[in-house]
């Protein structure tokens, strides 16, 4: 099971965005995206939801509940 990290890291990549490009379009801080791919940090349940919907993926997905999208 993919770990929350890993899952962010790897959509990130997928669409060829830097941590600071993620950062601009989420409005969201490019350090604590850092923290997050890390593994240093969990967000917040409603930051959690914003990368989700920016994705377009489901919160289990980008949580390793779940594969499906």
């Amino acid at each position: 099971m993919e770990k929350f990290s890993d899952r962010l890291k790897d959509l990130r990549t997928e669409k060829g965005l830097t941590q600071a490009q993620l950062a601009e379009e989420t409005g969201l801080s490019r350090s604590a995206i850092g923290f997050w791919e890390n593994g240093e940090r969990i967000p917040l349940s409603s930051v959690i939801i914003v990368l989700a919907k920016y994705f377009n993926v489901t919160t289990d997905y980008l949580l390793g509940v779940t594969d499906e999208l």
